[in-house]
């Protein structure tokens, strides 16, 4: 399953996915060995490749005819794409979408070929050994359409308030596939009132946007409470009749920055929620949609009502849910603790704005996400770093501007970056790496920021905040690494935020145990990040009830 709802009515599409393909090797001792796995999957949950790091390849006939395209929602992490024995497209990052096209299909049965690689290597800025896995295979939906002599690439979607109502700013991507121009007219209907009718000539070969404000009123709000979602559609047709079609949803809400607060719909709004690894036990990144609704499932039980996507983009199924559910989303591009030589990899800028370039397109309709992020702890008190910062931050502006900005800092008073995003963000992690108490540490640096940088007077958010615990390990003398003692600091933790003036909420670290990179091991016991509120199994430890208790104690708004 790729989305939650029917993408197309009229164009024709497959998905590969979700079935039997064959997985080789292309290294080692078991090279060309082949295996059944079900796609999407990754090859660390089969039994003799938990360690495997090198090529692999996927393997899957389908039947079709004429001009095809490919749409793979996630690759880990570097991918070669060959259709009958021709590579047709390559694509760098995981956690990205991407796609091919190939023309001139002969009627009959043909053969796609995934060659996954998860090495890591100078070439990789962003898949770096790390305090997360970073997993092979073919991690996300695979689907085949079949395309007439043009399609509609993307609708995106951004509501805007106005004095009037709302507003819709749409544009609407369609590509000619043909040799020659094509007449054609394009359909645009928000939930089946027609907003844009119009004829068009599609120039041979070539993409055309149209970019349109439309004027809609009235309409009914997004929001935790009640996230209601309108379908989009459009279409495009000729004289035989309409022959292609897209369809996504969007909602309508205002999230905005006003002073020290986060508006939500014109609410102060108060963040309770969890940073979280697409990561399972099982199922490795390529968790399957009950996985994923279970987790949200028990983020709801514990009074959350926020996500963070550390430290990648999710698959776009996750973001379904959240739509419809509610549930707030902090997204943010790929990028985790790189140090200033790390940055300085001749191929960390281009990767990591093709990141924020595939990101923001794929997912802006999605009214869950009220916040992009970008570089998690990466070298933000360095000039080179501040540049980096500031042309990623400009890139997200030039594609959306209708939701603030962020990164998660970990630079104790060193951080230069403030004055570029709309909001300060800050992991720490007091009574776990140091010994302070959490209350003077925070208020510490939050009169730091308020009085030493251009953070000054902008929206405070605690994005990474936890202690570690080993599940099942349990003693009176609460020593670290006791559920016991996980329990008392989350609870000290989440107290000392939602008191701190100026603070907007907080995203605990982490909501489950995940496995890290085996070549980063550092001091993770089991070669796991062991800070999560539940194990990697999902089961419980006794900071649960803490985070609960304290979770449901706070509203979803904080008072005027």
């Amino acid at each position: 399953m790729v989305r939650m709802f029917a993408v197309n009515e009229i164009r024709k599409t497959t998905e590969l996915s979700g079935s039997l393909w064959e997985f080789s090797p292309c290294m080692g001792e078991l090279a060309g060995k082949t295996y059944p796995v079900v796609v999407p999957c990754c090859w660390e949950s089969l039994p003799e490749f938990s360690a495997y790091r090198g090529i692999g390849v996927f393997k899957k006939q389908f039947q079709a005819k004429g001009t095809i395209r490919l749409i793979f929602k996630g690759v880990s992490h570097t991918a070669r794409i060959v259709v009958d024995g021709n590579t047709v497209g390559t694509h760098y990052n995981a956690f990205t979408p991407f796609s091919v096209i190939v023309k001139d299909l002969e009627p009959g049965t043909h053969t796609l070929e995934v060659y996954a690689d998860n090495r890591f290597s100078p070439e990789s800025a962003l898949h770096v050994p790390n305090d997360y896995m970073s997993y092979g295979g073919v991690s996300r939906g695979v689907v085949l359409e079949e395309l007439q002599d043009a399609f509609v690439e993307s609708i995106q979607a951004v509501p805007v308030k106005t004095e009037d109502g709302w507003n819709v700013k749409a544009a609407v991507k369609m590509r000619s596939v043909a040799k020659e121009d094509k007449n054609v007219h394009l359909t645009v209907k928000l939930d089946n009132t027609v907003c844009i009718s119009q004829d068009l000539v599609l120039k041979a070969g070539q993409e055309e946007v149209l970019e349109k404000e439309l004027h809609v009123g009235e309409a009914e709000i997004w929001s935790p409470e009640s996230p209601r979602l309108y379908e989009i559609s459009a279409s495009l047709s000729d004289g035989k009749g309409v022959f292609d079609d897209l369809k996504d949803r969007m909602g309508f809400r205002e999230i905005r920055i006003e002073g020290k607060d986060i508006l939500l719909n014109g609410k102060k709004l108060r963040i309770k929620g969890f940073c979280r690894h697409e990561d399972h036990p099982m199922y490795a990144c390529a968790l399957p949609l009950a996985a994923m609704e279970q987790d949200l499932q028990i983020m709801k039980d514990l009074g959350a009502n926020a996500v963070r996507t550390s430290h990648y983009p999710n698959d776009e199924l996750f973001l379904d849910l959240c739509d419809e559910q509610g549930v707030l989303v902090w997204e943010e591009n790929h990028a985790r603790g790189l140090s200033l030589e790390q940055m300085q990899n001749p191929h960390f800028e281009e990767q990591a704005e093709a990141c924020i370039e595939e990101m923001i397109p794929a997912h802006i309709n999605h009214p869950s996400i009220i916040i992009w992020g970008i570089l998690n702890e990466c070298a933000s008190e360095t000039e080179y770093g501040y540049e980096c910062y500031k042309k990623q931050y400009d890139l997200i502006r030039s594609l959306d501007d209708s939701r603030p900005r962020s990164s998660a800092s970990c630079k104790f008073k060193t951080d230069i970056c403030f004055g570029l995003p709309e909001i300060v963000s800050y992991n720490i992690y007091p009574e776990w790496y140091h010994d302070t108490p959490v209350k003077e540490y925070l208020q510490d640096l939050y009169n730091w920021v308020q009085t030493d940088t251009e953070g000054k007077g902008k929206p405070f958010l605690i994005t990474e905040i936890g202690a570690g615990a080993i599940y099942g390990y349990r003693t009176p003398t609460e020593c670290k690494w006791s559920e016991e003692y996980q329990a008392k600091t989350l609870r000290h933790q989440i107290q000392a935020v939602m008191e701190q003036e100026g603070c907007s909420g907080i995203f605990i670290w982490q909501y489950c145990d995940v496995r890290i990179s085996f070549e980063w091991f550092s001091t993770r016991p089991r070669t796991m990040n062991n800070k999560g509120v539940v194990d990697e199994y999902r089961r419980r430890k006794l900071s649960y009830d803490v985070v609960k208790e304290l979770f449901h104690s706070y509203g979803n708004y904080r008072e005027s």
